[in-house]
């Protein structure tokens, strides 16, 4: 399978192109080498690329700053996306999307399941079902909504933890944010999977088992041998940040769950095979 892939050098996508680079050609697209809010351009790149997938995690994550910088956002996020879109259709290749818990609304108490309504507060998670609706136009579509990311390639909230306890520095986070956690080199390999074997759709995909941000950092600071009274739990609107965030946002994998794959492990050993790579 030869597989295209957006956002290589951001975290998600390091993950998913050493996953897939194992078992297929992967094509990689970088900002740097192929701007995706220009349509000509894009199609320039695939009119001969042969992909049978492409993998489309790029985009501005910073959910504060797309809050700030709305037009931006919309771009990076949902224009690209339509451009790729148009070229799947064009050139007859699935698509699988990245796309993010911030598509609800944060206001249930029980996990959230892939046929639940979509009321995102911020303008990042409206950018994002924007995105998703681009996608269920595409005959071979897979979106998925993955939670807090840690793994490899980039500083992410569980590196940035350990690197600030470990310079004698705290680390604060949110103590009543509940969702779920996800190890980027677990998904990509759900991902590669699902896009293989499974039927078109939305999947929900983390690492098994609900947790805070405040026990994910607890966590991570006790497998690095580290202190966690230095990480100090707040109330998330004592943190003062741009966007609104979600308080309990956990998912559930049920769709996932009809298929024959193996629901992702717990995020505690994931999290404890991350942080041996940080040593």
């Amino acid at each position: 399978m030869k597989v295209g892939l957006t956002g290589t050098t951001g975290l998600f996508g390091h993950g998913l192109q050493r996953v897939f680079s194992r078992d297929h050609e992967v094509l990689p697209l970088p900002h740097a080498q192929l701007d995706l809010i220009e349509a000509k351009a894009v199609f320039a790149a695939l009119q001969d690329s042969s992909l049978d997938l492409l993998v489309h995690p790029a985009g501005i994550p910073d959910i504060d700053l797309c809050e700030l910088e709305s037009e931006r956002c919309w771009n990076a996020n949902v224009e690209a996306t339509r451009n790729l879109c148009d070229a799947a259709k064009q050139f007859n290749f699935g698509m699988a999307f990245i796309s993010s818990d911030a598509v609800f609304d944060g206001k249930k108490d029980t996990p959230y399941i892939e046929s639940d309504p979509v009321n995102p507060p911020t303008v990042y998670g409206k950018s994002k079902v924007a995105a998703e609706e681009l996608v269920k136009r595409v005959e071979k579509h897979w979106i998925f909504r993955v939670s807090v990311l840690f793994g490899p390639g980039k500083t992410n909230f569980v590196e940035r933890g350990i690197t600030k306890l470990r310079n004698g520095e705290e680390y604060v986070v949110a103590s009543d944010q509940i969702g779920s956690a996800t190890y980027t080199l677990d998904a990509a390999r759900v991902i590669m999977q699902v896009c293989q074997t499974a039927p078109s759709g939305i999947y929900h995909l983390s690492n098994s088992e609900p947790c805070s941000r405040y026990e994910l950092a607890c966590e991570a600071a006790r497998l690095a041998g580290l202190e966690c009274s230095g990480v100090v739990g707040v109330p998330m609107d004592a943190m003062r940040r741009v966007a609104p965030r979600l308080k309990y946002s956990v998912m559930e994998m049920a769709a996932l769950k009809q298929t024959s794959l193996r629901l992702p492990r717990s995020w505690q050993a994931a999290l404890k095979e991350y942080v041996a790579t940080l040593a």
